[in-house]
């Protein structure tokens, strides 16, 4: 039989699977439940229409991870595809409208056309568990932030000089927060018993805390209308705060400890500004197999760290960044090369001789990015732990 192509347009509780002939013409259409038994009938039923089935799917997880999971353990080809590359491609297919049909469709063409899909493998176990333990991390982290923000906002309505002086990211002046709000709290209670009351809650430099908040209290003396309010607010926030810190916290300590039972662990983590967590990112975004990517070049593109070319007519030699790539990948490349350059000589020898040739700040931290992904590559690829290599002295 000759060989098809089907494409998945995968959703939550149901998907849509188009398979299409060499000429692109549709053999099948079905909309099947996102269940077990619907979907291994939906895989005889393709099968029985040709030997050869090469399938793509518009998720690599969610709502897609069963269909995968059934096709790749009976032993079928995946191919994965954006939702962004379907829309994109589907504005030169027949038709303005947009269905799951269409898609499906779409998706099963451009498997069919298309050389440079990435194929979808069974997952080791340690990397799907960081891609969970890291996506969580990520939403805590969201979470804080977004809690911290409204916990300025709160306390500048009430007391703006308190919050000028405390750095909200730190145990200490959120502890602070959580028995006092207001100017008038912090002047009745005095200095000597707040820097016991914050002693005795294990605040590190807790004199110093002290004095600062002391002093602003000393400078504001007027009472703001719905300050008693705000103020139970604002304790209410900070304890939402503390609380995500320990669940972040908790979730590092399980990261690492699932990090480290990784074959390349020594190896990802023997990279200066690659510690336990960005290398975790690192997994989860790239899934650990380097064999999927094929060079470096192509790690560097999907990571969003090399530049693309954009040349029309007489103007050539035109560079600009990418616009589809792994934004978390993006991210823990570019982060590693900045703790790089504070902790490493050769990064930051790299990042000022950059600056020197006229680079902006972000484009030299992109240039060290893109060269340290050739470096971690060459490590993997060998099993070896990074070391720093000294110059070679020039002879005269």
């Amino acid at each position: 039989m000759a060989a098809i192509w089907a494409g998945i347009d995968a959703g939550k509780t149901h998907h849509h699977c188009v398979a299409i002939d060499e000429s692109g013409h549709r053999l099948l259409s079905r909309r099947v439940a996102s269940d077990e038994p619907e979907l291994l009938e939906l895989l005889n039923t393709v099968l029985t229409l040709g030997d050869d089935v090469t399938w793509g799917i518009d998720l690599a997880d969610g709502g897609g991870a069963l269909a995968i999971m059934i096709l790749l353990n009976h032993d079928q080809p995946v191919y994965y595809i954006s939702g962004r590359s379907i829309h994109r491609a589907s504005e030169s297919y027949h038709g303005e409208g947009k269905t799951d049909a269409k898609d499906a469709a779409v998706i099963a063409d451009q498997v069919r056309i298309r050389r440079d899909l990435h194929p979808l493998r069974t997952s080791d176990e340690t990397v799907t568990d960081l891609k969970i333990l890291t996506g969580r991390r990520t939403d805590l982290v969201a979470d804080r932030t977004r809690t911290v923000n409204r916990l300025r906002a709160q306390l500048t309505d009430i007391f703006p000089g308190l919050e000028r002086a405390l750095d909200l990211t730190n145990t200490g002046p959120l502890m602070l927060l959580t028995g006092y709000q207001t100017s008038a709290a912090l002047r009745r209670t005095g200095k000597k018993w707040l820097e016991t009351w914050l002693r005795n809650r294990r605040v590190l430099r807790a004199d110093r805390l002290a004095e600062t908040a002391w002093e602003v209290a000393g400078r504001r003396h007027t009472s703001l209308p719905g300050e008693k309010l705000t103020a139970r607010l604002v304790h209410t926030l900070t304890a939402e705060v503390l609380s995500l810190n320990q669940q972040v916290a908790e979730l590092d300590k399980a990261i690492e400890v699932r990090f480290r039972e990784h074959r390349d662990f020594e190896v990802i983590t023997s990279m200066p500004g690659l510690g336990v967590i960005l290398g975790a990112e690192f997994l989860a975004a790239t899934g650990g197999d380097m064999s999927l990517f094929g060079t470096p070049d192509r790690l560097t593109g999907f990571g969003g760290v090399a530049p693309v070319p954009r040349d029309s007519g007489k103007i050539s030699g035109n560079l600009r960044r990418p616009r589809r790539y792994n934004l978390r990948l993006q991210r823990v490349f570019y982060i590693s090369a900045l703790f790089s350059i504070r902790h490493c000589e050769d990064s930051r020898r790299f990042y000022e001789r950059k600056r020197s040739e006229g680079k902006r700040h972000i484009q030299a931290v992109l240039a060290l990015a893109r060269r340290r992904v050739n470096v971690l590559w060459a490590l993997l690829r060998d099993g070896r732990i990074y070391e720093a290599v000294p110059p070679t002295a020039l002879t005269a």
